[in-house]
């Protein structure tokens, strides 16, 4: 039977395709110790660019950000300032025209000097833009994202952008950030009353993401959240201030990439190869009022 050998930070796993299980065993690699590179990153849902370019521009001049995130830019003809920034790459993923008006979209600038790339072309009904940062000498690659959920979107259209968030997070090291309005979600207990919701948060477990942001982003809610899919990978998330006079606030944070990595000998499961839907098949066929019947807490 072939098998698909990979090396994943030092532990060279061994996966059988097709079953959903796989073997590992430690690869070892020279202890070399390094530093943190940092990228210091501001994001915000402007709720339209129409009239607040100077202050943008004048932010990340102050601030010196390496990646600068918006979403809910609203451009259109009418405007006749420049969505470019001195010394930065602009990617942008502009919203096509609703019934009722607004263009939306949303745009990711990357400080020149570096290396990146659009991931995904994308599907019209998403509202997400990928760029993979590639690392300077021996740093790896990082995907930063953006992301905006309307408050009314289809189950389709979550499917389609639970999908793209799956592919890249499997193989990369994400940092999404995006305005989700999902305010009935307790990030604090990881639970809701929504099935709809329900469906986001499993989304979140199924690619072992950690939601870094703990306060209210908009009037009393937490709409605007920030993804990682590495522990350790974003830290100093702050919450605070608004550009323009709108009413979400903006959040800065770093992404920390380790300079070097050293050796493991800790074996470890390629999570990243295993059927969750199979396996929650599995736990839903056990007949568990029976099973835990008359039995206490420790013995459950």
């Amino acid at each position: 039977m072939s098998r698909d050998v990979r090396v994943i930070n030092g532990l060279e796993t061994m996966a059988v395709p097709g079953n959903g299980q796989a073997e590992v065993r430690p690869s070892y690699t020279k202890m070399v110790v390094g530093l943190v590179a940092q990228l210091k990153c501001f994001y915000t849902n402007a709720c339209s660019m129409g009239n607040k370019q100077e202050e943008l521009e004048a932010i990340v001049q102050q601030e010196s950000y390496d990646v600068v995130a918006i979403m809910e830019l609203w451009w259109d003809d009418l405007h006749d300032w420049s969505a470019a920034l001195d010394v930065y790459k602009l990617f942008r993923r502009d919203r096509q025209r609703r019934r009722g008006g607004g263009v939306g979209g949303g745009a990711l600038y990357v400080r020149e000097g570096y290396e990146c790339q659009e991931l995904i072309e994308g599907n019209s009904r998403v509202e997400c833009l990928w760029v993979r940062i590639r690392g300077r000498a021996n740093k790896a690659d990082i995907v930063m994202g953006v992301c905006y959920r309307p408050p009314n979107q289809n189950l389709e259209i979550d499917e389609i952008f639970y999908k793209q968030l799956g592919d890249i997070s499997r193989s990369l090291a994400l940092v999404l950030g995006g305005d989700f309005n999902l305010p009935d979600i307790s990030w604090e207990h990881n639970t809701t009353e929504k099935e709809q919701f329900r469906s986001f948060l499993e989304c979140v477990r199924d690619n072992f993401l950690t939601q870094l942001v703990r306060e209210p982003t908009r009037e009393g809610a937490l709409l605007d959240l920030l993804l990682v899919n590495r522990e350790g990978l974003a830290e100093d998330v702050t919450v605070g201030g608004c550009l323009g006079h709108r009413d979400h606030e903006t959040i800065e944070f770093s992404i920390l990439r380790e300079a070097r990595r050293g050796a493991s000998r800790t074996a470890t499961m390629d999570f990243w190869r295993a059927d969750f839907g199979l396996f929650r098949n599995l736990l839903d066929r056990v007949p568990w009022a029976a099973v835990l019947k008359d039995k206490g807490a420790q013995e459950g």
